[in-house]
Protein backbone atom coordinates (compact mmCIF):
# COMPACT_ATOMS: atom_id res chain seq x y z
CA UNK A 1 0.00 0.00 0.00
CA UNK A 2 1.75 3.24 -1.25
CA UNK A 3 1.00 6.45 1.31
CA UNK A 4 -1.27 7.94 -0.74
CA UNK A 5 -3.97 4.58 -1.00
CA UNK A 6 -6.87 4.42 0.97
CA UNK A 7 -6.81 2.15 4.22
CA UNK A 8 -9.60 -0.58 4.71
CA UNK A 9 -10.25 -3.88 5.54
CA UNK A 10 -8.40 -7.11 3.89
CA UNK A 11 -10.69 -8.20 1.08
CA UNK A 12 -12.62 -5.36 0.72
CA UNK A 13 -13.81 -5.43 -2.98
CA UNK A 14 -13.23 -2.37 -5.29
CA UNK A 15 -15.76 0.26 -5.92
CA UNK A 16 -16.04 2.07 -8.99
CA UNK A 17 -15.26 5.37 -8.48
CA UNK A 18 -18.80 6.45 -11.00
CA UNK A 19 -20.98 4.83 -8.37
CA UNK A 20 -19.39 5.89 -5.09
CA UNK A 21 -17.14 9.03 -5.24
CA UNK A 22 -13.94 8.91 -3.35
CA UNK A 23 -14.47 11.66 -0.58
CA UNK A 24 -10.53 11.24 0.65
CA UNK A 25 -9.52 12.04 -2.69
CA UNK A 26 -11.59 15.28 -2.74
CA UNK A 27 -10.36 16.49 0.13
CA UNK A 28 -6.73 15.77 -0.45
CA UNK A 29 -7.52 18.04 -3.97
CA UNK A 30 -8.28 20.84 -1.23
CA UNK A 31 -5.14 21.02 0.16
CA UNK A 32 -2.74 20.43 -3.00
CA UNK A 33 -3.02 21.88 -6.85
CA UNK A 34 -0.71 18.89 -8.07
CA UNK A 35 -1.81 15.29 -8.62
CA UNK A 36 -2.26 12.71 -5.84
CA UNK A 37 0.79 10.96 -7.84
CA UNK A 38 3.17 13.82 -8.01
CA UNK A 39 2.71 15.14 -4.72
CA UNK A 40 3.64 11.68 -3.16
CA UNK A 41 7.05 11.27 -5.24
CA UNK A 42 8.06 15.46 -5.38
CA UNK A 43 6.51 17.05 -2.52
CA UNK A 44 5.41 14.38 0.60
CA UNK A 45 8.30 14.49 3.29
CA UNK A 46 10.42 15.97 0.89
CA UNK A 47 9.86 19.67 -0.19
CA UNK A 48 7.00 22.41 0.56
CA UNK A 49 4.28 22.94 -1.81
CA UNK A 50 2.32 26.27 -2.02
CA UNK A 51 -1.30 25.78 -3.77
CA UNK A 52 -2.89 29.08 -4.20
CA UNK A 53 -6.80 29.71 -3.97
CA UNK A 54 -7.21 30.10 -7.94
CA UNK A 55 -5.58 26.70 -8.38
CA UNK A 56 -7.71 24.58 -6.02
CA UNK A 57 -11.32 23.17 -6.61
CA UNK A 58 -13.46 24.68 -3.65
CA UNK A 59 -13.81 28.58 -4.62
CA UNK A 60 -15.21 29.53 -1.28
CA UNK A 61 -11.69 28.93 0.20
CA UNK A 62 -12.64 27.10 3.60
CA UNK A 63 -15.00 28.74 5.60
CA UNK A 64 -17.11 25.57 4.93
CA UNK A 65 -14.78 23.98 7.50
CA UNK A 66 -14.18 26.47 9.72
CA UNK A 67 -14.83 30.45 10.05
CA UNK A 68 -14.25 33.29 12.49
CA UNK A 69 -17.82 32.74 13.24
CA UNK A 70 -17.60 29.53 14.07
CA UNK A 71 -14.29 30.44 16.34
CA UNK A 72 -16.47 32.65 18.26
CA UNK A 73 -18.78 30.04 18.81
CA UNK A 74 -16.47 27.35 20.10
CA UNK A 75 -15.05 30.63 22.50
CA UNK A 76 -18.51 31.80 23.57
CA UNK A 77 -21.21 29.08 23.72
CA UNK A 78 -19.69 25.82 24.09
CA UNK A 79 -17.92 25.94 27.33
CA UNK A 80 -14.92 24.86 25.84
CA UNK A 81 -12.31 23.70 28.14
CA UNK A 82 -8.45 23.36 28.56
CA UNK A 83 -6.69 21.51 26.72
CA UNK A 84 -8.76 22.77 23.66
CA UNK A 85 -7.60 26.11 23.80
CA UNK A 86 -4.18 28.10 24.22
CA UNK A 87 -3.32 31.27 24.22
CA UNK A 88 0.34 32.61 23.09
CA UNK A 89 2.51 35.78 23.24
CA UNK A 90 5.30 36.55 21.94
CA UNK A 91 6.54 32.78 21.44
CA UNK A 92 5.53 31.79 24.90
CA UNK A 93 2.32 29.93 26.10
CA UNK A 94 0.02 32.47 27.79
CA UNK A 95 -1.21 30.31 31.59
CA UNK A 96 -4.30 28.89 31.37
CA UNK A 97 -5.25 30.16 34.61
CA UNK A 98 -5.34 34.13 32.91
CA UNK A 99 -8.33 32.94 30.35
CA UNK A 100 -10.37 29.62 32.28
CA UNK A 101 -11.97 29.46 35.66
CA UNK A 102 -15.72 28.30 36.41
CA UNK A 103 -18.54 28.37 34.04
CA UNK A 104 -21.72 29.80 36.88
CA UNK A 105 -24.41 27.31 38.08
CA UNK A 106 -24.23 24.04 37.62
CA UNK A 107 -21.04 24.74 35.59
CA UNK A 108 -18.31 25.25 38.28
CA UNK A 109 -15.25 22.82 36.33
CA UNK A 110 -12.89 25.48 37.02
CA UNK A 111 -11.05 25.15 33.78
CA UNK A 112 -13.46 26.56 31.30
CA UNK A 113 -12.85 29.10 28.73
CA UNK A 114 -13.90 32.66 29.99
CA UNK A 115 -14.96 34.55 26.93
CA UNK A 116 -14.07 37.49 28.49
CA UNK A 117 -10.70 36.91 29.81
CA UNK A 118 -9.97 35.57 26.12
CA UNK A 119 -10.87 38.99 24.41
CA UNK A 120 -8.57 40.33 26.85
CA UNK A 121 -5.80 38.53 25.57
CA UNK A 122 -6.25 38.57 21.70
CA UNK A 123 -7.11 42.57 22.12
CA UNK A 124 -3.86 42.33 23.88
CA UNK A 125 -2.13 40.61 20.78
CA UNK A 126 -2.46 37.55 21.76
CA UNK A 127 -3.07 34.24 19.48
CA UNK A 128 -5.55 31.85 20.10
CA UNK A 129 -4.93 28.57 19.03
CA UNK A 130 -7.83 26.04 19.36
CA UNK A 131 -6.69 22.20 19.54
CA UNK A 132 -8.18 19.15 18.72
CA UNK A 133 -11.04 20.38 16.29
CA UNK A 134 -11.45 17.05 14.31
CA UNK A 135 -12.72 15.51 17.52
CA UNK A 136 -15.20 18.99 18.27
CA UNK A 137 -16.12 20.31 15.19
CA UNK A 138 -18.34 18.50 12.42
CA UNK A 139 -17.31 20.08 9.45
CA UNK A 140 -13.56 19.38 10.37
CA UNK A 141 -14.37 15.53 12.00
CA UNK A 142 -15.62 14.32 8.42
CA UNK A 143 -12.99 16.25 6.62
CA UNK A 144 -10.01 15.14 8.62
CA UNK A 145 -11.47 11.26 8.71
CA UNK A 146 -12.01 11.69 4.61
CA UNK A 147 -8.62 13.61 4.73
CA UNK A 148 -6.58 10.46 7.11
CA UNK A 149 -8.39 8.32 4.39
CA UNK A 150 -6.30 9.45 1.46
CA UNK A 151 -3.09 9.86 2.91
CA UNK A 152 -3.59 6.65 5.24
CA UNK A 153 -2.40 8.38 8.28
CA UNK A 154 -4.15 10.25 11.46
CA UNK A 155 -4.60 13.66 11.59
CA UNK A 156 -5.35 16.35 14.15
CA UNK A 157 -6.55 19.73 13.43
CA UNK A 158 -5.89 22.89 15.11
CA UNK A 159 -7.09 26.67 13.97
CA UNK A 160 -4.84 29.51 14.96
CA UNK A 161 -6.26 32.62 15.69
CA UNK A 162 -3.76 35.82 15.18
CA UNK A 163 -4.83 39.20 15.51
CA UNK A 164 -3.54 42.34 12.95
CA UNK A 165 0.62 42.13 13.04
CA UNK A 166 0.89 40.25 15.57
CA UNK A 167 2.82 36.50 15.52
CA UNK A 168 1.92 33.72 17.84
CA UNK A 169 5.19 31.81 17.80
CA UNK A 170 9.03 32.28 16.87
CA UNK A 171 10.66 30.38 14.20
CA UNK A 172 10.48 26.70 14.98
CA UNK A 173 9.67 23.24 13.39
CA UNK A 174 7.32 20.55 13.86
CA UNK A 175 7.65 17.12 14.25
CA UNK A 176 4.68 15.91 11.75
CA UNK A 177 3.79 16.83 8.63
CA UNK A 178 1.38 19.29 7.84
CA UNK A 179 -0.93 21.63 5.83
CA UNK A 180 -1.58 25.13 6.39
CA UNK A 181 -5.23 26.38 5.17
CA UNK A 182 -5.64 29.76 4.92
CA UNK A 183 -9.42 30.53 6.00
CA UNK A 184 -9.41 34.28 6.15
CA UNK A 185 -6.93 37.46 6.74
CA UNK A 186 -3.82 37.16 5.50
CA UNK A 187 -0.33 36.01 6.90
CA UNK A 188 3.13 35.92 5.92
CA UNK A 189 5.25 33.28 5.99
CA UNK A 190 8.86 32.67 5.81
CA UNK A 191 10.08 28.93 5.41
CA UNK A 192 13.76 27.61 5.89
CA UNK A 193 15.04 24.43 5.33
CA UNK A 194 15.34 22.11 8.39
CA UNK A 195 18.46 21.82 10.71
CA UNK A 196 17.46 18.59 11.54
CA UNK A 197 15.85 16.51 8.24
CA UNK A 198 12.67 14.42 9.42
CA UNK A 199 13.10 14.98 13.52
CA UNK A 200 11.34 12.79 15.57
CA UNK A 201 8.72 13.77 18.28
CA UNK A 202 11.46 13.10 20.70
CA UNK A 203 13.88 15.32 19.05
CA UNK A 204 11.24 19.10 19.35
CA UNK A 205 13.01 22.22 17.68
CA UNK A 206 13.80 23.80 21.80
CA UNK A 207 16.54 21.61 21.73
CA UNK A 208 18.37 23.06 18.61
CA UNK A 209 17.21 26.73 19.33
CA UNK A 210 20.37 27.99 18.56
CA UNK A 211 20.49 26.45 15.44
CA UNK A 212 17.20 27.15 14.40
CA UNK A 213 17.59 31.13 15.33
CA UNK A 214 20.84 30.58 12.90
CA UNK A 215 19.58 29.45 10.07
CA UNK A 216 16.09 31.87 9.89
CA UNK A 217 18.41 34.92 9.61
CA UNK A 218 19.19 33.59 6.49
CA UNK A 219 17.54 33.96 2.95
CA UNK A 220 14.25 31.91 3.11
CA UNK A 221 13.43 28.70 0.77
CA UNK A 222 9.88 30.64 0.63
CA UNK A 223 8.55 33.85 1.81
CA UNK A 224 5.17 34.05 0.76
CA UNK A 225 1.79 35.51 1.99
CA UNK A 226 -1.26 33.20 1.98
CA UNK A 227 -3.92 35.11 1.16
CA UNK A 228 -7.83 33.31 1.69
CA UNK A 229 -8.08 29.86 0.06
CA UNK A 230 -4.58 29.29 -0.36
CA UNK A 231 -3.17 25.93 0.90
CA UNK A 232 0.74 25.22 1.92
CA UNK A 233 1.89 21.93 2.41
CA UNK A 234 4.99 21.45 4.97
CA UNK A 235 7.21 18.35 5.55
CA UNK A 236 7.95 17.62 9.26
CA UNK A 237 11.40 19.66 10.02
CA UNK A 238 10.88 22.65 7.84
CA UNK A 239 11.34 25.73 9.88
CA UNK A 240 8.48 28.14 9.89
CA UNK A 241 7.65 31.49 11.32
CA UNK A 242 4.03 33.48 10.00
CA UNK A 243 2.51 37.05 10.93
CA UNK A 244 -1.01 38.29 10.46
CA UNK A 245 -0.90 41.24 8.17
CA UNK A 246 -2.93 44.35 7.96
CA UNK A 247 -6.00 42.20 9.36
CA UNK A 248 -6.45 39.76 12.03
CA UNK A 249 -5.85 36.17 10.24
CA UNK A 250 -7.62 32.67 11.01
CA UNK A 251 -5.66 29.83 9.56
CA UNK A 252 -6.31 25.83 10.29
CA UNK A 253 -3.17 23.78 10.48
CA UNK A 254 -3.49 19.58 10.07
CA UNK A 255 -1.08 17.73 11.34
CA UNK A 256 -0.14 14.24 9.51
CA UNK A 257 0.94 12.19 12.39
CA UNK A 258 2.23 9.28 10.07
CA UNK A 259 5.05 6.34 11.71
CA UNK A 260 8.24 6.34 10.80
CA UNK A 261 11.04 3.83 10.38
CA UNK A 262 11.92 3.90 13.83
CA UNK A 263 8.96 3.29 14.96
CA UNK A 264 9.62 -0.11 13.85
CA UNK A 265 12.69 -0.65 15.06
CA UNK A 266 10.60 0.21 19.04
CA UNK A 267 8.18 -2.45 18.25
CA UNK A 268 11.40 -4.79 17.00
CA UNK A 269 13.32 -3.83 20.19
CA UNK A 270 10.10 -4.71 22.01
CA UNK A 271 9.41 -7.71 20.37
CA UNK A 272 13.41 -8.77 20.92
CA UNK A 273 12.93 -9.50 24.89
CA UNK A 274 12.10 -12.99 23.88
CA UNK A 275 15.72 -13.59 22.84
CA UNK A 276 17.56 -15.58 25.97
CA UNK A 277 20.37 -14.22 24.74
CA UNK A 278 19.04 -11.02 24.86
CA UNK A 279 17.90 -10.46 27.87
CA UNK A 280 21.18 -12.57 29.11
CA UNK A 281 23.25 -9.65 32.27
CA UNK A 282 26.43 -8.32 31.81
CA UNK A 283 28.92 -10.28 33.58
CA UNK A 284 29.62 -10.58 37.62
CA UNK A 285 31.82 -7.36 38.54
CA UNK A 286 31.18 -5.38 34.79
CA UNK A 287 32.36 -2.13 34.89
CA UNK A 288 29.79 -0.09 32.67
CA UNK A 289 32.07 2.81 32.69
CA UNK A 290 35.17 1.28 31.22
CA UNK A 291 34.87 1.02 27.28
CA UNK A 292 37.30 -1.77 27.22
CA UNK A 293 34.78 -3.67 29.78
CA UNK A 294 31.86 -2.95 27.41
CA UNK A 295 32.99 -3.58 24.08
CA UNK A 296 33.10 -7.86 24.40
CA UNK A 297 29.51 -7.64 25.76
CA UNK A 298 28.84 -4.64 22.62
CA UNK A 299 30.05 -7.24 20.13
CA UNK A 300 28.28 -9.88 21.81
CA UNK A 301 25.15 -7.97 22.26
CA UNK A 302 25.12 -6.99 18.32
CA UNK A 303 25.77 -10.27 17.27
CA UNK A 304 22.61 -11.29 19.27
CA UNK A 305 20.50 -9.03 18.19
CA UNK A 306 21.41 -9.23 14.12
CA UNK A 307 21.06 -13.34 15.14
CA UNK A 308 17.02 -12.46 16.19
CA UNK A 309 16.67 -9.92 13.23
CA UNK A 310 16.99 -11.77 10.82
CA UNK A 311 14.04 -13.95 11.79
CA UNK A 312 11.95 -11.51 12.95
CA UNK A 313 8.64 -12.40 11.78
CA UNK A 314 6.64 -9.68 9.31
CA UNK A 315 3.28 -10.69 10.57
CA UNK A 316 3.64 -10.19 14.42
CA UNK A 317 5.41 -6.19 13.55
CA UNK A 318 2.58 -5.68 11.24
CA UNK A 319 0.10 -6.81 14.25
CA UNK A 320 2.07 -4.29 16.87
CA UNK A 321 1.91 -1.30 14.22
CA UNK A 322 -1.54 -2.04 13.38
CA UNK A 323 -2.65 -1.84 17.35
CA UNK A 324 0.00 1.27 17.46
CA UNK A 325 -1.33 3.00 14.87
CA UNK A 326 -5.10 2.17 14.31
CA UNK A 327 -6.15 4.03 17.40
CA UNK A 328 -4.92 7.25 16.52
CA UNK A 329 -7.78 7.53 13.32
CA UNK A 330 -10.87 7.27 14.78
CA UNK A 331 -13.61 6.01 12.48
CA UNK A 332 -16.72 8.50 11.80
CA UNK A 333 -18.86 9.49 14.87
CA UNK A 334 -21.38 7.09 15.32
CA UNK A 335 -25.02 8.37 17.11
CA UNK A 336 -25.82 6.45 19.91
CA UNK A 337 -29.41 6.98 20.71
CA UNK A 338 -30.32 6.50 17.05
CA UNK A 339 -28.06 3.18 16.78
CA UNK A 340 -30.20 1.65 20.13
CA UNK A 341 -33.00 2.54 18.11
CA UNK A 342 -32.04 0.57 15.39
CA UNK A 343 -31.55 -2.29 18.02
CA UNK A 344 -34.90 -2.05 18.92
CA UNK A 345 -36.70 -1.83 15.43
CA UNK A 346 -34.30 -4.36 13.61
CA UNK A 347 -36.14 -6.52 11.35
CA UNK A 348 -35.25 -8.68 8.36
CA UNK A 349 -35.71 -5.23 6.49
CA UNK A 350 -33.59 -2.88 8.37
CA UNK A 351 -30.62 -1.63 6.05
CA UNK A 352 -27.01 -1.21 7.21
CA UNK A 353 -23.79 -0.02 6.06
CA UNK A 354 -20.94 -0.44 7.84
CA UNK A 355 -19.51 2.50 9.76
CA UNK A 356 -17.70 4.91 7.66
CA UNK A 357 -13.83 4.88 7.98
CA UNK A 358 -14.12 1.90 10.28
CA UNK A 359 -10.36 -0.23 9.52
CA UNK A 360 -10.66 -3.73 9.97
CA UNK A 361 -9.33 -7.37 9.59
CA UNK A 362 -11.04 -10.54 9.55
CA UNK A 363 -8.99 -13.87 9.72
CA UNK A 364 -9.56 -17.49 10.17
CA UNK A 365 -9.36 -18.49 13.99
CA UNK A 366 -9.45 -22.17 14.55
CA UNK A 367 -11.49 -24.48 12.32
CA UNK A 368 -14.55 -23.16 13.33
CA UNK A 369 -13.90 -18.93 14.42
CA UNK A 370 -13.17 -15.69 12.66
CA UNK A 371 -11.54 -12.91 14.43
CA UNK A 372 -12.68 -9.69 13.45
CA UNK A 373 -10.13 -6.83 14.38
CA UNK A 374 -11.26 -3.41 14.43
CA UNK A 375 -8.83 -0.14 15.90
CA UNK A 376 -9.97 -0.52 19.70
CA UNK A 377 -10.80 -4.52 19.81
CA UNK A 378 -11.26 -7.33 19.07
CA UNK A 379 -14.48 -9.61 18.40
CA UNK A 380 -14.87 -13.76 17.64
CA UNK A 381 -17.36 -14.84 15.58
CA UNK A 382 -18.70 -18.28 14.37
CA UNK A 383 -17.01 -18.76 11.01
CA UNK A 384 -20.57 -19.51 9.25
CA UNK A 385 -20.81 -15.55 9.48
CA UNK A 386 -17.90 -14.78 7.51
CA UNK A 387 -20.23 -14.44 3.97
CA UNK A 388 -22.39 -12.19 6.12
CA UNK A 389 -19.68 -9.74 7.43
CA UNK A 390 -17.33 -9.65 3.83
CA UNK A 391 -20.84 -8.59 2.13
CA UNK A 392 -21.51 -6.08 5.14
CA UNK A 393 -17.90 -4.95 5.50
CA UNK A 394 -17.44 -4.66 1.81
CA UNK A 395 -18.75 -0.95 2.20
CA UNK A 396 -22.30 -1.72 0.45
CA UNK A 397 -25.63 -0.63 1.81
CA UNK A 398 -26.98 -4.20 2.78
CA UNK A 399 -30.48 -5.14 3.44
CA UNK A 400 -30.20 -7.54 7.19
CA UNK A 401 -32.00 -10.55 5.22
CA UNK A 402 -30.02 -10.89 2.46
CA UNK A 403 -27.13 -11.45 4.72
CA UNK A 404 -25.18 -14.18 2.96
CA UNK A 405 -24.92 -17.50 4.29
CA UNK A 406 -27.00 -17.33 7.01
CA UNK A 407 -30.98 -18.23 8.07
CA UNK A 408 -33.30 -14.89 9.24
CA UNK A 409 -32.48 -15.71 13.04
CA UNK A 410 -28.93 -16.00 12.57
CA UNK A 411 -28.81 -13.00 10.37
CA UNK A 412 -30.93 -11.04 13.04
CA UNK A 413 -28.62 -11.98 15.80
CA UNK A 414 -25.15 -11.06 13.64
CA UNK A 415 -26.85 -7.53 12.84
CA UNK A 416 -27.64 -6.79 16.16
CA UNK A 417 -23.94 -7.29 17.58
CA UNK A 418 -22.37 -5.46 15.05
CA UNK A 419 -24.73 -2.55 15.61
CA UNK A 420 -24.40 -2.75 19.08
CA UNK A 421 -20.61 -3.11 18.73
CA UNK A 422 -20.54 0.18 16.34
CA UNK A 423 -19.41 -1.84 13.28
CA UNK A 424 -22.50 -1.01 11.50
CA UNK A 425 -24.88 1.69 11.28
CA UNK A 426 -28.23 2.24 9.97
CA UNK A 427 -28.02 3.14 6.32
Amino acid sequence: MSSLDPPGGHGRPAVPSVLRPDPGAAALARCVAVEPAKFATAHWGRTPLLSRAGELPNPDGFTDLFSPADADELLSRRGLRTPFLRVARDGQLVPAARYTGGGGAGAEIGDQVLDEKVLQEYADGATLVLQGLHRTWPALVDFARELGTALAQPLQVNAYLTPAGSQGFATHYDTHDVFVLQVDGRKHWRIHPPVLPDPLERQPWGGRADEVSATARGEAALDVVLEPGDALYLPRGWLHSAQAQESSSLHLTVGIRALTRYALVEELLALAAEDPRLRAGLPFGTDVADPDAIEPELTETVEALRDWLLRADPAVLADRLRQRAWPAARPAPIRPLAQAAALAGLTGDSRLTVRPGLRWQLAPDGADRVTLRLFDRTLTLPTACEPALRALLGGAVTRVGELPGLDDADRLVLARRLLREAVAVPA
